[in-house]
């Protein structure tokens, strides 16, 4: 594709997402931008959700981790994500049935804010931090990839520096977000889940025109290639099918159920029942999504080692790489289309529940004046972009692996002391002294985490953590809590 292509076809893109925009935030109040007006229809916020939940990293990782090697083995990593995938039925099923009902009856407009009516305001601005921290590397991330791909497509032609493609990367979501807030969202999250869900179905029947394969030799060719594998069931090994099942199932709690992010858009729709409604439909289609990404990433290496294409270094830039270089012109518009569809689906809500939980949070805004209100939104919002710009240039140095695995790490110590917290407080009545102690708890927590993590073969006879990590995480700060509750119960004595 030619540069200039490549630039009218996001160009055209973004001005219908700020069309989109336009439209949506007329008359837009600061309710508008956090809640939505409570209006949003169930149906058009669990597809869009579909976008949001997948993102950039789905879109380009997913397929690229078929061919990838399981660390320290020369086994292919496969379908094994698939594993990770049905858990997150059992994650969904509990947010529906624990979590939703308990925000609604709240009626909270921060999820963080029920930490704050369990325990007190310690927790609850440790709990909302966490998540600012969690939110904002994953998004940043996020960003970093279809940053990568516009750089490929676009500013490579010019010698534009990287450090300019993040900042226009960054400077469009701000354009269509700062003033409809998740109002908007909810809205162009449908667009751009339609080009992700059409970019995949169109490139994999573009590669089986290739290939000269039918559905049922699509079928057939996945199902006989050495990267089908799904099930693991080496207890040892980090993609051990438990493992990977109740990871996926408190990945999808903490990552959607404890996210500001993925919660807002639930928490605008009209009542529990259609939240719930969301919840399972979504849950329902995401399984045969991913799929279809993972039956992609077969299809990709297959397609490449047919036409003689050397497999990238990393795993990540083998979408991205057929699809601009290899790809008919159509196939990459297509391919170009759904990338940024995916990545910017995830990251321009992740900026408007970063600035949500911020101004809720730390900011009080409820006691301001509507005008206060909105220059106090505003200059978080600015802020935020500031911020996830850097980041990606610091990861854009230094990162040297699938981004959907660092994500998955990331939010393994990050997420953590969340999961902690609200299970604490959702399972037990014990009452915890909201001190200084719990914002150590919450620190400690990971990093006692991250040391069994690098020890574990030593302590457990060979057992190696994977994204389960969490669970570990969470428990350990479940049990500083239930220690401190001592400490609350000897005072009064």
């Amino acid at each position: 594709m030619s540069p200039l292509l490549v630039f009218g076809i996001i160009a055209a893109y973004f001005s219908a997402l700020i069309l989109i925009s336009y439209f949506t935030s007329r008359k837009a109040s600061n309710d508008s931008f956090f809640t939505g007006d409570k209006q949003s229809p169930w149906f058009v916020v669990a597809f869009g959700m579909i976008g949001a939940t997948l993102s950039g990293v789905t879109f380009i990782s997913v397929p690229g981790e078929v061919g990838a090697f399981i660390p320290g083995t020369e086994e292919f990593k496969a379908f094994t994500y698939f594993q990770l995938v049905l858990g997150y039925l059992l994650g969904y099923f509990v947010i529906a049935n624990v979590l939703l009902p308990m925000y609604y009856k709240l009626n909270l407009i921060s999820i963080y804010t029920y930490l704050k009516t369990r325990y007190g305001i310690k927790s609850y601005q440790t709990g909302s931090l966490y998540f600012l921290l969690s939110q904002t590397m994953g998004a940043s991330l996020r960003l970093l990839l279809v940053a990568g791909v516009l750089q490929l497509a676009f500013f490579d032609s010019y010698n534009i520096p990287f450090e300019i493609t993040a900042l226009v990367t960054i400077l469009l979501i701000w354009v269509y977000t700062f003033r409809g807030g998740i109002k908007t969202i909810i809205w162009t999250d449908t667009l751009q889940t339609t080009f992700m869900l059409s970019a995949v179905v169109i490139s994999i029947f573009i590669i089986a025109d290739d290939l000269d394969l039918s559905l049922l030799g699509v079928v057939e060719t996945i199902k006989e290639s050495p990267y089908s594998k799904t099930w693991i069931w080496d207890w040892q090994s980090s993609k051990f099918f438990f493992k990977q099942f109740f990871a996926g199932a408190f990945i999808a709690i903490v990552m959607t159920g404890l996210d500001q992010n993925m919660m807002q858009k639930n928490l605008t729709c009209k009542n529990i029942k259609d939240a719930k409604k969301n919840m399972y439909w979504l849950s329902i289609i995401l399984v045969p999504v991913n799929f279809l990404f993972l039956s992609l990433g077969v299809l990709l290496y297959i397609y490449a080692q047919k036409n003689g294409i050397e497999i990238p270094k990393f795993s990540d830039d083998l979408y991205p790489t057929l699809a601009i270089n290899n790809f008919t012109a159509f196939a990459g518009i297509v391919f170009l289309l759904g990338i940024v569809a995916a990545a910017f689906s995830s990251a321009d809500s992740a900026l408007t529940s970063l600035t949500t939980a911020f101004c809720v949070d730390f900011m009080s805004l409820e006691k301001k004046t509507d005008k206060r209100q909105k220059t106090t939104r505003l200059s978080v919002h600015i802020a935020f972009s500031i911020i996830m710009y850097l980041i990606i240039i610091i990861f854009s140095k230094f990162n040297d692996r699938s981004i959907i695995s660092t994500v998955f790490t990331v939010a393994g110590y990050t997420y953590g002391p969340l999961l902690g917290l609200f299970t604490f407080g959702l399972f037990t009545k014990i009452k915890v002294d909201d001190n200084w102690l719990i914002p150590i708890a919450a620190v400690l927590a990971p990093l006692l985490s991250y040391i069994i993590n690098i020890y574990s073969k030593e302590l457990f006879g060979g057992y190696e953590f994977g994204f389960e990590i969490i669970i570990l995480n969470g428990a350990l700060m479940f049990l500083a809590l239930y220690l401190l509750s001592f400490r609350k119960n000897n005072a009064k004595q």
